[in-house]
């Protein structure tokens, strides 16, 4: 990539890859905290993606038009997105995508401690990839008492917040299940390959 730097991470299943084939799989891009700026190396860390969600917090209509152009979007509103965002997304997003189901809202919390709201509805029907965004922090974990529902939080895009690197993920899915992700550094910031516990 010329502005964006896209790296090998981690396989799913906790199987490093190298050089793999993405070409025959559906690759799903994954963004949140955009907080109305849309990085101007997004075009290209999306270009080739069939689906991109947005966990929230998108800040203005621009990003989320900006987002259209680039592939069918699903997105879901965060706590600070106002009314012209929350008339065109939702508060949770269920969505199956070649056989997996996606589960994404803004305020989820973490694998150990999920918000409140959502809890016992997780615990009940997990889904196979659980999305969110708000903390800012990019992790991707299984969740073993889940029935290895995958975790993500792709971090933030945005130039609002903590964060020192704006992240996102590329997902790839292949025969019904999450085969390979992907973490992207916007500013192009090199990366370094993690295996989630």
């Amino acid at each position: 990539m010329a502005t964006g730097t896209v790296a090998n991470w981690i396989t799913v299943n906790g199987q490093m890859t190298v050089n793999a084939d993405k070409k025959a799989r559906t690759c799903v891009g994954i963004i949140s905290d955009t907080h109305g700026w849309f990085h101007p190396s997004i075009p290209e860390a999306m270009a080739g993606v069939d689906l991109i969600i947005h966990a929230g917090d998108i800040g203005t209509p621009d990003v989320l038009d900006q987002l259209e152009a680039l592939a069918p979007t699903a997105a879901v509103y965060g706590n600070v997105d106002g009314r012209e965002i929350r008339l065109r997304t939702v508060e949770d997003s269920r969505i199956v995508k070649d056989g997996v189901r996606f589960w994404t809202t803004h305020i989820g919390g973490t694998p150990k401690r999920f918000n409140q709201r959502i809890r016992e509805l997780i615990e009940a029907e997990p889904p196979d990839v659980f999305i969110c965004g708000h903390s800012h922090i990019l992790r991707v974990d299984r969740v073993k008492r889940l029935g290895g529902m995958l975790f993500i939080n792709p971090g933030a895009a945005g130039r609002q917040g903590f964060h020192q690197v704006k992240t996102m993920i590329r997902l790839y899915l292949e025969g019904g299940k999450p085969v390979h992700a992907e973490r992207i550094h916007l500013d192009g910031k090199s990366d370094h390959p993690t295996t989630p516990s």
